[in-house]
């Protein structure tokens, strides 16, 4: 029986999480699906299997906890896609489904679950956000955590474009951080749930790992990716 993987609509470069999961490995029992906040297509929440939260604006500081005014802030909001996302991650989470957070998506987790965001990064941009190309920086992974398990690294190198991050003073209680920027900085690069006896697969990362240079070979892509899938075949 066809399994379906919805994919959350991004304004900026969505092919690439689409073509991230190439024909050998979705195979004939996996198929997308676009989970669209221009569709508002959430009776197709019911069809899938799992899902992935995709990177993009910055969600409306009413919902971040932002404020009004911050460095390097949009010069609009998508209120519409904040709120269909939310939805989405309700319904994955009252059906424990596998979810993968990249980027905003990351970060929208922490802030559903209960925690806060730092508005922007300030001189820590040099290492983080994206200018002409991705950054590209080294992440330190926690021991025991499902991330370390799941690629087998203890350090690795991750793509990077984003102004905004996880305040690690207010990470929600559920979540716990499973990597590190290597930059003095320290920021929060990964987070999974404390408790996942109670919870679905859930992963997220702070990196593109749907556009690094070198997805297929590098674990922090090829390796949550392959996983993901895996937990989605066990279903």
């Amino acid at each position: 029986m066809k399994k379906y993987i919805g994919i959350s609509y991004s304004e900026s470069n969505f092919s690439n999480y689409w073509d991230w999961f190439v024909p050998d490995e979705l195979q004939d029992d996996l198929e997308l699906i676009n989970l669209s906040y221009l569709k508002n297509n959430q009776e197709d929440f019911q069809r899938c299997a799992g899902f992935v939260l995709t990177g993009g604006v910055d969600v409306l500081p009413a919902i971040s906890g932002a404020a009004d005014q911050y460095p390097n802030m949009p010069a609009e909001f998508l209120p519409e896609r904040d709120e269909f996302e939310r939805a989405l991650y309700l319904y994955n989470q009252e059906q424990r489904l596998p979810l993968l957070g990249i980027c905003r998506g990351m970060q929208y987790i922490n802030i559903l679950e209960g925690g806060k965001l730092l508005d922007d990064l300030g001189v820590a941009n040099e290492v983080h956000r994206r200018l002409a190309q991705d950054k590209v920086h080294e992440v330190i992974l926690e021991p025991g955590t499902l991330l370390q398990e799941i690629t087998g690294l203890q350090r690795g190198s991750v793509n990077s474009a984003h102004h905004q991050a996880i305040d690690p003073e207010r990470l929600a209680d559920s979540l716990l951080v499973s990597a590190r920027s290597e930059s003095s900085d320290r920021t929060v690069e990964a987070i999974e749930f404390k408790h996942k006896a109670q919870r679905g697969f859930m992963l997220a990362v702070q990196w593109h790992p749907e556009r690094m240079q070198e997805k297929a070979s590098n674990p922090l892509s090829q390796a949550i990716k392959a996983r993901f899938l895996a937990e989605l075949r066990k279903l």
